[in-house]
């Protein structure tokens, strides 16, 4: 059984996360063509054919258990404007890990992410009931780690060449968590900066 119950639609004021479908598909490649987005990705999701594969192949495992992935649209233009996943999800050990989060550049610091990361985070604590939610970014993704930071989690350190990216160069992977008991906390500076 599934710890995440198909289906799962997350909504804020700016974002609505829904489950990723095919009939999303065409515009999340149309969206991934911008070179920018993959710069610090260990995969260039800018080719249409490759991001269509990688769109398909996160359908297919939200079958099997082993991710659940989202379109992040933008509420009040109706547009979709990335995509996100659950994944590593250990329910025996009551954590996972939010990642796979890229979005169209022009909604970068817009606050769309802050947003989105706030209704995963409370769905995995308060409906999961998670003990520890993980974020991993490559070391040189600066603007990631930034995001990450700004969130609330905590570093907890370098995984040396952790994993060979497509064009096989090893990269080091930054590793962040927040825990349930840390949750009220980053819930309520969260709250308090999706307020101004």
């Amino acid at each position: 059984m599934n710890w995440i119950q198909h289906p799962v639609t997350l909504e804020g004021t700016k974002v609505k996360l829904s489950p990723l479908e095919s009939a999303h598909f065409n515009e999340l490649v149309e969206v991934a063509k911008q070179k920018a987005i993959w710069a610090n990705y260990s995969i260039d999701g800018s080719e249409p054919g490759k991001m269509a594969s990688l769109l398909k192949s996160a359908v297919l495992m939200r079958a099997t258990g082993e991710q659940y992935p989202f379109t992040i649209i933008d509420k009040i233009n109706n547009k979709i404007i990335g995509s996100t996943r659950l994944y590593n999800a250990y329910p025996e050990h009551r954590k996972l890990e939010i990642g796979w989060t890229w979005y169209d550049p022009a909604y970068w610091g817009s606050g769309h992410n802050i947003e989105c990361k706030y209704l995963l985070l409370g769905y995995c604590f308060e409906i999961l009931k998670a003990v520890r939610v993980q974020f991993q970014t490559n070391e040189t993704n600066e603007r990631s780690r930034a995001a990450i930071q700004k969130i609330g989690a905590t570093y907890e350190g370098i995984l040396r060449k952790e994993r060979k990216m497509e064009n096989g160069i090893f990269r080091n992977t930054v590793m962040f968590s927040i825990t349930d008991d840390e949750w009220p906390g980053v819930k309520k500076m969260l709250e308090e900066r999706l307020a101004h």
